[in-house]
């Protein structure tokens, strides 16, 4: 019977009477803050909470990135010593290795090895040219410009005699043709490069 009476009042309702509504029937007033309230809330959520789901979402990500930053830097501090350590042992295998290198270059004897290791290995040296030092900060580099006739397989003869030569000589620009006076031969033209420590007062 109660609900059949307030779904009449719902019925004798006038919408004028929305703006008496101190004066509206109980129902209708509750009902209406209800609704208010609802519409509020949702507002709020929509205009306050939502946002902040976004912001949230780059904050973590923002975490995740700083934590893996201060990871890798944290692990670097820790090993800083050891870095340091391993530094200074490199620098000095570096000088070490650098003044074993000649601090001359004798073109006499470099001449003589070259051509000794070409006939060893069966090659005919059609040029020798050597050309000006080069300097750089801890060595010189000392370029020679070389021409030989021979086989593919001597080359190969021609370059394992140089790595076991006592001085370092390193092999640049390789250029391999048929050879013009005998097409049976290939050509190599290449640069030979020697070394030599540079002393520090100069």
């Amino acid at each position: 019977m109660d609900i059949v009476a307030k779904l009449e009042t719902f019925k004798n309702f006038d919408v004028e009477d929305i703006k008496k509504i101190g004066l509206a029937p109980k129902p209708v007033q509750y009902g209406i803050k209800l609704l208010v309230a609802a519409i509020i809330i949702a507002l709020a959520f929509w205009l306050l909470i939502i946002p902040t789901f976004d912001e949230l979402k780059n904050i973590k990500y923002q975490e995740t990135i700083l934590k893996k930053t201060f990871e890798e830097e944290q692990r670097k501090v820790a090993n800083l010593e050891a870095y340091k350590k391993q530094l200074d042992e490199m620098r000095l295998s570096f000088g070490t290795m650098l003044r074993q290198l000649p601090d001359t270059v004798d073109i006499e004897s470099l001449l003589i090895d070259l051509s000794q290791t070409s006939v060893s290995a069966g090659l005919e040296v059609v040029s020798f040219f050597p050309e000006e030092e080069i300097p750089k900060e801890f060595y010189a580099a000392y370029p020679i410009k070389l021409t030989v006739t021979g086989t593919y397989h001597e080359f190969g003869q021609f370059a394992s005699g140089l790595a076991a030569l006592p001085r370092i000589v390193t092999l640049h620009d390789i250029a391999i043709a048929p050879a013009e006076k005998n097409p049976s031969l290939m050509e190599m033209q290449l640069t030979a490069m020697t070394y030599r420590y540079l002393e520090e007062d100069s």
